[in-house]
């Protein structure tokens, strides 16, 4: 079915509210599940924008992308907007977001020592001029499921979720967990409050049967693991 010249084009929308472009000036990353939807889609209906449309598909599944890309064409064109061709395109952007992560599966990163977590994370905060706190979630065989910034702060700390934490970990089925985060400052010292989120992470952790192995403090050209310090909780 033809789009109705009344329908909600991304064109239509003021600069700050497209997505396609708010890709290219913030990227990728900047926009949400259902903006980058609704650039697939390009329009909505006569009665809602892409995004709201986007948001309405994505809420049928739960908002759990894993739970869309399983939804049948036949079963995405039950919306109201979306025909056969925008059904398509949605499941063919899922379809290959499937088989990315099935190559990065193949490609996972194991973690031995805290050399190994040092190697992978120093390239994305060490040298970072803010603080920023990482998740590394692991499997049985301690080969990295996912990495996931939790917070970003200023230079003198940032503040963790526990509950974010343990959700993601029960959501990737993460069976271990290694926290990282940078010191700008480039001391490798702990501080007080270091040491406080880590035990509070282990212990809420353990209640649900996931181990968190180490945490590393990141610099520039240097680490600190409590594991390797022994002082882990």
């Amino acid at each position: 079915m033809s789009e109705s010249s009344n329908s909600f084009s991304i064109k239509q929308w003021s600069q700050d509210d497209q997505p396609r472009e708010k890709l290219r000036d913030k990227g990728k990353s900047s926009l949400s599940d259902a903006e980058l939807v609704a650039i697939l889609i390009g329009s909505g209906s006569r009665d809602e924008s892409a995004v709201d449309l986007s948001k309405r598909i994505l809420a049928s599944a739960g908002n759990n992308l894993n739970a869309l890309g399983k939804l049948s064409l036949k079963q995405l064109q039950e919306f109201k907007g979306i025909g056969e061709a925008k059904a398509i395109t949605i499941a063919a952007a899922l379809e290959l977001g499937r088989r990315r992560k099935l190559e990065e599966a193949l490609k996972q990163e194991k973690i031995t020592s805290s050399r190994d977590v040092y190697d992978i994370m120093q390239p994305v905060i060490g040298e970072l001029p803010h603080e920023e706190f990482w998740i590394l979630y692991l499997n049985n065989s301690n080969k990295v499921l996912q990495k996931q910034q939790l917070s970003k702060g200023g230079i003198t700390g940032t503040m963790v979720d526990v509950r974010l934490v343990l959700k993601y970990a029960l959501e990737v089925g993460a069976v271990a967990l290694v926290l990282c985060h940078n010191h700008p400052s480039g001391t490798l010292k702990p501080s007080e409050a270091d040491r406080l989120i880590t035990k509070k992470l282990s212990a809420a952790a353990l209640s649900l049967d996931i181990k968190v192995l180490d945490h590393l403090i990141i610099t520039e050209t240097a680490y600190f693991s409590f594991a390797d310090e022994t002082i882990m909780p």
